[in-house]
């Protein structure tokens, strides 16, 4: 049996042998859609303090769930991602997985309005230099690293499950809201399908925790010219939210790492 883990209120939670899961969004609209999949087989989430955030607990099976909502854009993402997994380890219960997940835009026509994404590249599109000669990124200039590569097999098994397109998912920090933008970052980025901004942060806080990372989007609007009546945020949501069901399956097979 692993070790019980403090859930910040002098309580003690006891997670089980099976795997566990953090699953990080933005805002607490995405983290209800997630929360919505496993409500008939574990009743409503357990919320669980986390210095400035609340960690809504689920039970999937023999999977234990989290679900932060850590903030927007990639440094409230990493920072929140970084707490809670430094907080797992200490209590001696890490995670087996962690899932950056949410809406975000879709390139077209590669991506639809409502369809699924799954980050085959986990990538930092806005982390480099402008020069004379266009983008640079942080990579060329000797420092750093823009791209977190999940395990493919994994990303396989995702997107199978959740009937998603498999691509690269760009993290920034200033939404597209032109065309000319949307076509400067695909001649980049060929092939990326979607736009977000936690993602790469995320990705960051897992890689120096050791833990496996994933990004699953449901598009909720195009990269491009911000047109809000075409937005379907509501039926990103609800794809979102059945994704997530059809991921139990999935984490039931994860391996664990302790």
């Amino acid at each position: 049996m692993r070790a019980s883990l403090p859930d910040g209120t002098g309580r003690r939670y006891d997670e089980g042998t099976g795997p566990r899961v953090l699953v990080v969004t933005a805002v607490a609209a995405e983290q209800n859609a997630v929360a919505s999949a496993f409500r008939d087989c574990s009743g409503p989430p357990t919320p669980v303090l986390l210095a400035a955030r609340t960690l809504h607990r689920v039970t999937a099976g023999g999977v234990g769930v989290d679900l932060l909502a850590a903030g927007v854009g990639p440094a409230a993402a990493a920072a929140a991602t970084a707490v809670a997994l430094t907080a797992a380890t200490l209590g001696g219960a890490g995670y087996d997985l962690v899932v950056s997940a949410g809406i975000g835009g879709g390139f077209q026509p590669e991506a639809p309005l409502g369809s699924l994404v799954v980050a085959s590249e986990l990538v930092a599109a806005e982390l480099g230099a402008e020069t004379a000669d266009g983008f640079v990124p942080a990579t060329e200039l000797g420092f750093g690293t823009v791209v977190h590569r999940p395990d493919a097999a994994l990303v396989a098994r995702i997107a199978e499950a959740t009937r998603a397109r498999t691509g690269a998912v760009l993290t920034v920090s200033t939404v597209t809201g032109t065309a000319a933008r949307a076509t400067a970052l695909r001649a980049r980025h060929p092939g990326a399908l979607a736009e977000a901004m936690e993602g790469f942060g995320v990705a960051e806080a897992a890689a120096v925790a050791g833990c496996p990372v994933v990004e699953l989007r449901a598009v909720s609007n195009a990269v491009g010219p911000r047109d809000r009546a075409q937005w379907r945020i509501g039926d990103a949501l609800a794809a979102l939210a059945a994704a997530s069901g059809r991921l139990t399956s999935v984490f039931e097979d994860l391996p664990a790492r302790r």
